[in-house]
């Protein structure tokens, strides 16, 4: 038998050492070096996964050689979930799905998996409640429980070895933290742990054609907790943001070697599980009857399809030597840029303005497509101007005061359209030659004709 090797690995950032040390060179953690023991060979690792490891040897071969067949999807039953997935879960995938706490990860799972088991074999692996807790959970949303498998295992050699006997073709992993590598000495939950941990149930996948999904937690800032190593072994990494007190969650996906990225699927939370939203624009339009100014709707765009939301602006006199601002839903750094902009090249002085900006509904937005919109709705409450309610706008707000055009904006302009709206200011190389029929459209390139428009 082959003499297994020694390593030293920082636990909390992940970094190896020949030999213990009391201090981490990397992150200058003390006393989170620790030791563990790797394989000497792949036959070692063969025998651990029950000798289904290393079947064939691998050959080079040239890009012309291989033979292109379009990936087997399997649906979820879920037309949101599989959206964000892809178009679907794919066999022998590994998907990362992520939350803070409550945010219903496990109540999503769940649904899925026992929707599956009508037509599959499929197990869920729960390492942090009981068995009873997961059935009492299953009669709570009024899910069936005839057909679903259970196992509650933290050892990953050991649910391997398990699921080998009930040939799976998915599996859950409730969670990733807690699972454990008896090789290794750090605690579960380590950076250690997570890493191989994750990397031999992504092996197993591989092999034997499995999907497994596994469930992860995240830090206080609300990035996954674990190595950074964790999200570039598996293959889709996909986040369930949602506060407590929100009826509605939404599920981003931040990595998808099969589909798009920052695909968005949305949510409701009832007490029979989640529900997924057909028309996500419907429920982010919550325009009150009265309009007020410092509102508008703007269409941005998430994955593969366009969505209205609701952006309100408050500009009030500050009584601070420093003006507050504060966003929700939007990046505080470019609403910053955002003001210097229209301070340079519009002489509107918001210096001594308090200014809090707020996305409807809880959608966090990246794109800068919502420059545009963010601007017409604080100038609005500056002014104290009511916008219609029928406006709509989209664009991107250069340094130089420009409207930069943005990507398929004549869908854009179609989804709102579709929702009854009249009137849209919009980049001048968005408007469409035809136009859109029942729609008046503005084109502007400076800000300062947007502001006019207004």
């Amino acid at each position: 038998m082959a003499k297994a090797k020694t390593a030293w690995v920082c636990s909390e950032c992940g970094a190896e050492f020949a030999k213990w040390q009391g201090q981490c060179s990397d992150c200058k953690a003390w006393n989170s070096v620790t030791e563990f023991k790797i394989a000497a060979s792949s036959k070692a690792s063969s025998a651990r996964l029950g000798g289904y490891a290393g079947a064939t040897e691998a050959k080079i071969e040239t890009l012309e050689s291989i033979e292109l067949t379009e990936l087997p999807r399997f649906s979820t039953g879920l037309v949101e979930f599989d959206r964000v997935l892809g178009g679907g879960i794919v066999p022998g995938s590994a998907v990362l799905i992520g939350g803070s706490p409550g945010a219903g990860k496990s109540t999503l799972l769940l649904q899925t998996m026992v929707r599956l088991a009508e037509t599959m074999s499929t197990l869920y692996v729960t390492g942090e409640e009981s068995l009873q807790q997961v059935a009492m959970r299953a009669d709570r949303l009024g899910l069936a429980k005839d057909k679903l498998k259970l196992l509650s295992e933290t050892n990953v050699e050991t649910i391997c070895h398990m699921a080998q006997q009930v040939t799976p073709q998915i599996m859950v992993i409730d969670s990733i933290q807690v699972m454990h590598m008896p090789e290794i000495s750090s605690a579960p939950g380590s950076v250690s742990q997570v890493r191989e941990s994750a990397a031999f149930l992504t092996r197993y996948a591989k092999q034997n054609n499995v999907a497994i999904f596994m469930v992860g937690h995240v830090t206080k800032d609300g990035t996954l907790a674990g190595p950074k190593v964790l999200e570039h072994c598996i293959d889709c990494s996909i986040m369930l943001d949602g506060s407590a007190d929100s009826r509605y969650r939404t599920l981003r996906g931040n990595k998808n070697r099969f589909g798009a990225v920052n695909e968005l699927g949305v949510f409701a939370m009832t007490e029979k599980g989640l529900r997924e939203v057909k028309n996500p624009s419907a429920i982010f339009l919550s325009q009150a009857d009265n309009p007020s100014p410092g509102s508008i709707v703007m269409v941005i765009w998430e994955g593969t399809r366009p969505l209205m939301v609701e952006v309100q602006a408050l500009a009030d006199t500050s009584q601070l030597a420093n003006p507050r601002r504060v966003t929700v839903g939007l990046e505080q750094n470019r609403l910053a840029m955002l003001l210097a902009v229209v301070h340079r090249h519009c002489g509107v002085q918001m210096g001594d303005q308090d200014v809090f900006i707020n996305v409807v509904g809880g959608v966090k937005i990246t794109e800068t497509s919502a420059d545009l919109a963010l601007l017409l709705a604080l100038y609005s409450s500056f002014r104290n101007n009511t916008l219609p309610q029928d406006l709509v706008s989209f664009g991107e707000v250069g340094l130089s005061g420009e409207i930069r055009p943005v990507p398929n904006g004549i869908e854009r302009l179609k989804e709102a359209a579709k929702h009854g709206f009249k009137k849209a200011i919009v980049p001048k190389n968005n408007i469409p030659k035809g136009g859109i029929e029942g729609m008046e459209l503005i084109a502007v390139s400076t800000l300062n004709e947007a502001l006019e428009a207004i």
